[in-house]
């Protein structure tokens, strides 16, 4: 009983390790970019290597990029109960379940889809983890850079279709890129007690009054409400989805703003559970659209 309890445990931990709640919103925006880019119907086999591979990818991904914050994260009061700092786990179990994971879901998507998606989900594991996650112990900026990896799922999605980036893979990729920032800020801000404990400079510490923060997230919100209509201008998508998405992105600017003025963490949380909300909406107006149509 104790061994299968304790063989319970170290699955769950892997588990946690690979970040399953986080790496569905990167399946969902990858099935969007797919669901966008297939001219009809969705079919299984593709889409299911697809979102299997990238799914594999994200999760090794998230592995790696807690094998490289172990110190960080032991310092938080939100991440310090995870299976590396508690030390429930070993750094070199977990380097190599992450890299198992994402040699998989690579090779996968190179050989069950095609090679540009493999691309872009390699140009995705490495933005992550070379790039993003060293950036956040050094300057406020690395969260601009962390919205690269965010934003390229819808395209791996589009280009296991289409086998190309054109310009309505841009326009997906854009929209997730402008969408997290202010996502992303409101975190920073709700938790950022936390991060300067960990030693990271995030805008909130940097800038403690917030004013910096506050105006960002109503910049790149404010930023995002165009962008979110230009599907219809590609021809992607027509009215039902036009009016949907002006809507969203309405109520995601007030958000903002309100955010902005006042700075307090309950405007911060709302902003935060807004933006939740604003990405699967605006795919579900995208699908409704295309039902429609």
């Amino acid at each position: 009983m104790a061994e299968a309890q304790a063989a319970g445990g170290r699955t769950g931990d892997y588990v946690t390790l690979a970040k399953p709640r986080l790496n569905m919103l990167v399946v969902a925006t990858t099935l969007a970019g797919y669901y966008m880019a297939v001219p009809d119907g969705l079919g299984w086999s593709l889409p299911l290597h697809t979102l299997v591979g990238t799914a594999l990818v994200a999760s090794g991904a998230s592995a790696f990029n807690q094998l490289l914050e172990i110190e960080a994260d032991g310092l938080m009061r939100r991440t310090r109960a995870r299976p590396l700092p508690s030390g429930r786990i070993a750094p070199k179990r977990a380097r190599a379940f992450a890299l198992v994971l994402s040699v998989i879901g690579l090779v996968e998507l190179a050989v069950a889809v095609n090679l540009l998606a493999a691309g872009v989900a390699l140009a995705t594991l490495l933005t992550y983890t070379v790039f993003y996650t060293p950036l956040k112990r050094r300057t406020s900026l690395a969260t601009v850079v962390g919205g690269v990896p965010g934003a390229l799922p819808p395209m791996i999605g589009w280009a296991a279709v289409r086998n190309n980036l054109s310009v309505e893979a841009w326009i997906l990729f854009g929209i997730v890129f402008l969408w997290q920032m202010p996502h992303f800020l409101a975190i920073a801000w709700m938790y950022r007690e936390d991060y300067e404990r960990a030693g990271f400079p995030l805008l909130p510490i940097v800038e403690p009054d917030g004013a910096s923060t506050g105006r960002q997230a109503v910049v790149y919100a404010a930023a995002l409400l165009p962008v979110s209509l230009a599907p219809t201008a590609a021809a992607m998508a027509g009215s039902v989805y036009l009016a949907g998405a002006a809507l969203l992105g309405i109520g995601f600017l007030v958000l903002a703003v309100r955010f902005a003025r006042f700075r307090a963490t309950v405007d911060a949380r709302r902003l935060f559970f807004g933006s939740i909300l604003y990405l699967p909406l605006l795919w579900i107006a995208m699908v409704i659209n295309r039902v429609a149509s």
